[in-house]
């Protein structure tokens, strides 16, 4: 019988020749099944929705050694479908402009089809994936959303030495618009997205460069290169009670085709801490605003940020200013009601240029879990000054996953 040795680079055994007798690796089979049942209610101006939407995911990741196989689809169906699934004019039936909108469009979908090569803290990964970068303020999945967003790249991550490194080259942004939204259905360009990060004492830090670049006439616009980075640490304020702080920076600019001429100022900064049990933060984000166009991140879980009711999915021209406080419970001694948590949130909205009071907004959820079943209930209402209309949504959801 031949035997067989494996040569490593970066981790990974390459090149195999014969010197030593090796046993195929056992192939483990996983099936991937998750399914996500909503109603979401909206209230905005002159405009109302309903929706009831049925999400459900399928697939199987087979895995042997360090070489695995992911494929997925992903079906969204609409038993109440009073609600506009595209903002954006485009001919389908679909497109309801009588409604307000919900972007939880009808779909059926090849969501990922990757293979992996993954050895402890290296990876590549190549083909349709979930890409979730940091706190998925430039780069996400946009999970809330019935359909995923996923990208059609090649990614690899890696130790190298104190240092993380995670490199992206991608071709195809495929959006949560699903397979009838025409152009929208999928950006095709060319995405680079780099960072580098490690920790030294107490601080934990990140550098990191996005360059996007769009080959769709219609969303030159955001073609962007940015380029910046974050700290976070704990500063401990006595035995039981610690300050956990995070501060960003990034400096973004027009790239490639984007035909507005720009370069603006993004900051954020949080601090937070636990009292009584409650989990208590207040934090302030800036997406600046230069020659007439802002700070865009078309490629973000944008729900996670500035507010649930999603009036600033695309920054204003005058940029926007962000100051909010949050507070968070969880209780376990509820035994009717495992993992109820209790969230809530206040915002306060303005212009980076111009003085404009855009509004404020007051988010709260409640979520627990009966089994497998995770409940959830959430509430946004954004009151409109100078940007928007007055805008109120409803959620109640049920999710399970295998």
């Amino acid at each position: 019988m031949p035997e067989f040795k494996s040569v490593m680079v970066a981790g990974f055994p390459l090149l195999m020749f014969a010197t030593a007798a090796t046993a195929a690796p056992a192939v483990q089979v996983k099936p991937i099944v998750d399914a996500r049942l909503r109603y979401e209610d909206v209230d905005q101006g002159t405009l109302n929705a309903d929706a009831l939407t049925l999400r459900v995911r399928a697939g199987v990741e087979a895995r042997a050694g360090i070489v695995s196989i992911l494929a997925e689809g992903e079906s969204t169906i609409a038993p109440i479908a009073k609600y506009n699934a595209f903002p954006f004019a485009i001919a389908d039936e679909q497109r309801r402009p009588q409604y307000a909108g919900i972007s939880d469009p009808r779909n059926l979908e090849l969501n990922r089809l990757q293979l992996q090569l993954k050895k402890d803290a290296n990876a590549l990964t190549i083909g349709r994936q979930r890409i979730n970068l940091d706190d998925q303020r430039w780069v996400g999945s946009v999970g809330w959303r019935q359909n995923e967003q996923t990208f059609d790249a090649v990614r690899g991550e890696a130790k190298l030495g104190p240092a993380n490194v995670d490199v992206t080259y991608a071709t195809k942004q495929r959006t949560i618009f699903g397979g009838d939204a025409g152009p929208r259905t999928a950006y095709d360009g060319h995405f680079l997205f780099a960072g580098a990060g490690g920790k030294v004492g107490p601080l934990q830090g990140k550098l990191f460069a996005y360059l996007i670049d769009y080959d769709e006439a219609f969303f030159f616009a955001n073609s962007n290169q940015t380029y910046g980075g974050f700290l976070t640490t704990s500063v401990p304020l006595s035995h039981k009670v610690k300050l956990n702080l995070r501060a960003s920076y990034a400096r973004q600019s027009n790239y490639k085709s984007n035909p507005f001429r720009y370069a603006a100022d993004y900051v954020a900064v949080e601090a937070g801490t636990t009292l009584a049990k409650f989990n208590l933060a207040a934090g302030y984000e800036k997406l600046g605003s230069d020659n007439g166009w802002a700070v865009q991140t078309p490629m973000a879980t944008l729900h996670k940020f500035n507010g649930w009711a999603d009036l600033f999915l695309t920054t204003p021209a005058n940029g926007l200013q962000d100051a909010y406080v949050t507070v968070a419970r969880k209780f376990d001694g509820v035994k009717a009601l495992p993992g109820l948590t209790l969230a809530a949130a206040y915002h306060r909205f303005d212009s980076d240029q111009g003085r404009l009071r855009y509004g404020h907004e007051f988010d709260a959820s409640l979520g627990f879990k009966l089994g497998k079943v995770g409940l959830l209930a959430k509430y946004a209402n954004y009151d409109a000054r100078d940007f928007g209309v007055d805008t109120r949504k409803v959620w109640l959801q049920a999710e399970w996953a295998f």
